[in-house]
């Protein structure tokens, strides 16, 4: 039997990974465009998890359906964890990828290649009313590239190398980079919470 499931968010990025990795699957994917009345709340954690868990429940709760939401960013070693939770708002501006990339590489300035480490953090609440919720929470590490290359993904894609590939996130095919990303690997593992559920 087919469930609704209404994914929390307006970025077009996500919702067209979390499309592609939830195919299949007995869902009638709902989006915050469906529910023009619902106000999100601030994302205001200082966890990927609370975030994302704020959020969900948010959603299920004035939905009364199944919502699953995700928090996600990177964390540089040399900037000691930061951008984090403020991934999306760095440079000020919610989403403006471009003004955050910017100031990440403006920061990073001077930094030595074997000295720009970093982590994509995801974590992934799926909360159904009446139901505690699950939780998942992956990550995938790489470095910072000096300038930005590809144009495909979002957000800091063009400066991410997934080093065994050699390439940005951007630079790799959607499905090659859904392998091995934060957000691929937490919604595969949502995938089959969710196939229990169905």
């Amino acid at each position: 039997m087919e469930k609704t499931l209404v994914l929390a968010t307006n970025n077009q990025g996500k919702l067209e990974e979390i499309r592609q990795l939830l195919a299949g699957l007995p869902l009638k994917i709902l989006t915050l465009q469906d529910y023009p009345a619902l106000v999100m709340p601030e994302e205001d954690r200082f966890t990927f998890c609370g975030n994302a868990l704020k959020k969900a429940e948010a959603v299920a709760r004035f939905s009364g359906e199944m919502a699953l939401a995700d928090d996600s960013g990177l964390e540089v070693d040399a900037l000691g964890g930061r951008p984090g939770v403020w991934s999306a708002r760095y440079a000020g501006e919610d989403g403006n990828w471009e003004a955050n990339n910017h100031k990440l590489l403006e920061e990073l300035k001077g930094v030595p290649s074997g000295e720009r480490g970093a982590a994509f953090k995801c974590a992934v609440a799926l909360v159904l009313p009446g139901k505690g919720p699950e939780l998942l929470e992956e990550g995938c590490r790489g470095r910072i590239a000096e300038k930005p290359c590809g144009s495909g993904g979002f957000g800091y894609d063009p400066l991410f190398i997934y080093e065994p590939a050699g390439l940005t996130f951007a630079e790799m095919p959607g499905e090659e980079k859904n392998k091995v990303s934060h957000r691929g690997k937490a919604l595969r593992r949502t995938r089959l919470v969710i196939k229990q559920l169905c």
